[in-house]
Formats: structure tokens, C-alpha cells, sequence
């Protein structure tokens, strides 16, 4: 599996082992096999100027790959989508529900999709 930020991903899902003792098992054979696509940038084995020192993937997606953007998303970074989450568990009207989980799914999806094109990047770099 792949990630941005194995650590935080990591912890997630032993959160969840820890919430879904049933599944324990499979969420722990998961986070085995969890390689960390932000390691070459935060070890600095790739650098850019416009990461402006920071190896988030807020800041290398802008400059490898200009054309995506968070920047026009209501949910454009990880402390406002845990916001949004919280939000839609209190929230009772089933349109407001829908748009902020169509918000959520919009940020991930980016987050996904951003992942794909930075290891694009990275291997038309390496050839």
C-alpha cells in the first residue's frame, strides 16, 4: 500500500484495529506492506525549489505537477477534512451530510490521484 506520510497512516489504522478487534488481523497485515512515498522528499533525495523546505504533498504536488491543485477544494488540507468529518457525524440535515461527504470524497480523491501523478514524475525522472 501506498502513502503519503506512513507514520500518521500507520496510527490510523491501528486505531482502527483497536475499534475493530475482529479485523485486527488484516488491518495489521495492511500496515506491514505500507511504503512511504514522501521518504525521498523528506530525505531530501528529491528537492525542488518551490517545496520551499517542506516535503508535505501540498507542497511538491504544486511543483511537479502544476496542474493539480488543492488550492479550489472546500476541503483542500487534512486538519479541515478531520474538521468536515466531524462536522458530518453531528450533522442531522441529510443534504448538508451529502454535500460535506461529497466534499470529503473530492479531497481524497485528489489526495489519490496526486499520489499516482508524483510517482509518475518520479519514475519519468529516474529513466
Amino acid at each position: 500500500m501506498l502513502t503519503w506520510n506512513q507514520a500518521f497512516e500507520k496510527s490510523r489504522l491501528n486505531e482502527l484495529a483497536g475499534s475493530f478487534p475482529d479485523h485486527r488481523q488484516e488491518v495489521e497485515a495492511l500496515t506491514e506492506n505500507i511504503r512511504d512515498l514522501m521518504t525521498p522528499f523528506r530525505q531530501k533525495h528529491l528537492y525542488h525549489w518551490q517545496f520551499a523546505g517542506s516535503y508535505s504533498i501540498k507542497a511538491v504536488l504544486p511543483a511537479l505537477v502544476p496542474e493539480l491543485s488543492y488550492k479550489e477544494l472546500a476541503v483542500n488540507n487534512g486538519e479541515v477534512a478531520a474538521n468536515t468529518w466531524l462536522e458530518m457525524q453531528e450533522e442531522c440535515d441529510e443534504r448538508r451530510i451529502a454535500e460535506l461527504r461529497r466534499q470529503l470524497l473530492e479531497y481524497c480523491h485528489l489526495d489519490t490521484l496526486a499520489m499516482v501523478k508524483i510517482l509518475e514524475k518520479m519514475r519519468e525522472m529516474a529513466s
